[in-house]
């Protein structure tokens, strides 16, 4: 069984293991953001691909402590989306240009769920700080 100590130290590596897994999702995001309006660097050519992260969790042996890491980005297979621009560089014989299948709506709204992750596990990491030095405190009395 295990001590409180090991509880505390269990508690902030699986928020740590959050806040990096969350960290990882925004860096997509951002990335699927920044391209949202590109075009293929050849005419005809395919744009950017919507990248999707994926997360897993993994047994930390050493804590005994289930954790959750980034797992594989996956490329998003939907469509890409057409507009007729026959004078834009990137038109293909027919004048259409592919854009990616990046939609920034979805995207603000992923940010957003990956922001409030990453806030809770920062205040689990805070009340946990908290909780230690409130011992300490006791314990010196």
């Amino acid at each position: 069984m295990a001590n409180d100590s090991s509880d505390f130290a269990r508690s902030m590596a699986i928020a740590t293991s959050g806040l990096r897994a969350q960290a990882g999702r925004m860096r997509v995001i951002s990335e699927n953001i920044a391209n949202a309006d590109s075009t293929a660097p050849t005419a005809g050519g395919d744009p950017y691909r919507r990248k999707v992260p994926t997360f897993s969790s993994a047994l930390d042996r050493a804590l005994d402590a289930q954790v959750v890491t980034l797992g594989k980005i996956k490329p998003d297979q939907s469509n890409f989306r057409v507009k007729y621009e026959p004078s834009n560089p990137a038109a293909d014989a027919t004048g259409n240009v592919k854009y990616p299948n990046v939609n920034s709506v979805v995207e603000m709204t992923d940010m957003r769920d990956a922001q409030r992750s990453y806030e809770a596990n920062v205040n689990i990491i805070s009340a946990t700080r908290r909780m230690i030095q409130r011992t300490l405190d006791i314990l010196k009395s």
